[in-house]
């Protein structure tokens, strides 16, 4: 085991996956000699070489389409986008073409790529640096989407990424880049998709969070408990494939749930998750499902701290659902 943050982790998975398959490549705009605009494959360029770190033109559509090339010839490349504001270009690439090759082969073509991507806010990167379009992808067939929130999981999720034969949406939530450390096992470490991360055990409320947004979750769990509130905090860690299971089994034990995310509140994911507890522990509520979102606008320069969900936002929430029942 070896402490380090989260985009060091990130960086870990994919230099460790190089030296194991020759077929792994990284390409993207300054992710060569410059190490990426978050340093998240620093040293690669200087270890692989200029053939498997490709340093790109300043276009999406270049680095998506370039990646289905290389898939579709049998290689396995890692494709990064600076932010996941400037994925837009290459989404006919993506959802016409990259989520659907598989399928539309009968299975002869897997396209094994992987498309990492900071998200998100937390830098006061305004409306073009820190959105969270998740359920663009995660309503996209074909499609694998991914969010860590803790370098354990970013890496075993980027390695389980990297070998899977679907392309996989990797969503780095830069606001925890370097805010968050934790001890991630050495060697070939993966995590399986589908398979949510109990962070914390309740039996009152269970509250469902995912990235970035795990932390003040977990913060408005310590508030709540001093009121005598225990509430359960699912991380769900792939939104595609989702483990509803695991989803459903928490809500079924506490009978309120509370949906935390930064995107938009209207047709964010937190509605598909309402909508399987809706479907399958419809039963078991004792309060209506509750979503503790941004707002349905674009993202702020000043405003961050006031758009963002926060532990005290949660916490209330949390009381309310109680309190309802």
């Amino acid at each position: 085991m070896t402490e380090m943050t989260l985009v060091q982790a990130v960086n870990r998975g994919m230099a460790e996956a190089m030296r194991a398959d020759p077929d792994v490549l990284v390409l993207g705009e300054d992710v060569g000699v410059n190490g990426g605009v978050f340093r998240a494959t620093e040293g690669l360029f200087k270890e692989f070489g200029e053939s498997r770190v490709i340093d790109t033109p300043l276009s999406e559509t270049g680095i998506v389409g370039a990646a289905i090339g290389m898939a579709l010839y049998g290689l396995k490349p890692i494709a990064e986008i600076q932010f996941l504001d400037f994925i837009y270009p290459a989404f006919d690439q993506i959802v016409s073409e990259l989520a659907k090759f598989r399928y539309r082969s009968g299975g002869q073509f897997p396209c094994h790529v992987v498309i990492r991507t900071p998200y998100g806010g937390g830098i006061k990167g305004g409306l073009y640096h820190s959105q969270s379009t998740e359920a663009y992808f995660c309503h996209t067939p074909g499609l694998k989407v991914v969010v860590p929130s803790t370098p354990a999981d970013a890496k075993g999720l980027l390695l389980s990424a990297i070998h899977d034969p679907d392309p996989v949406i990797f969503l780095e939530p830069k606001r925890i880049y370097r805010a968050v450390t934790g001890e991630v096992p050495d060697g070939d470490h993966r995590v399986e998709f589908g398979h949510a991360r109990l962070v914390r055990e309740g039996t009152d409320v269970s509250l469902f969070a995912y990235g970035a947004m795990v932390g003040p979750t977990v913060e408005a769990t310590e508030s709540l408990e001093k009121e005598g509130i225990r509430a359960e905090v699912i991380d769900p860690r792939t939104l595609v494939p989702l483990d509803e299971e695991a989803i459903v089994a928490s809500v079924e034990k506490t009978g309120r749930a509370v949906v935390v995310h930064e995107a938009p509140r209207f047709g964010g994911f937190g509605g598909e998750i309402a909508a399987v507890l809706a479907e399958k522990a419809f039963y078991s509520l004792k309060a209506p499902i509750a979503r503790v979102t941004g707002y349905d606008t674009p993202f702020p320069y000043a405003l961050e701290h006031l758009y963002l969900p926060n532990a005290e936002k949660i916490a209330t929430a949390a009381r309310a659902a109680v309190r309802a029942s």
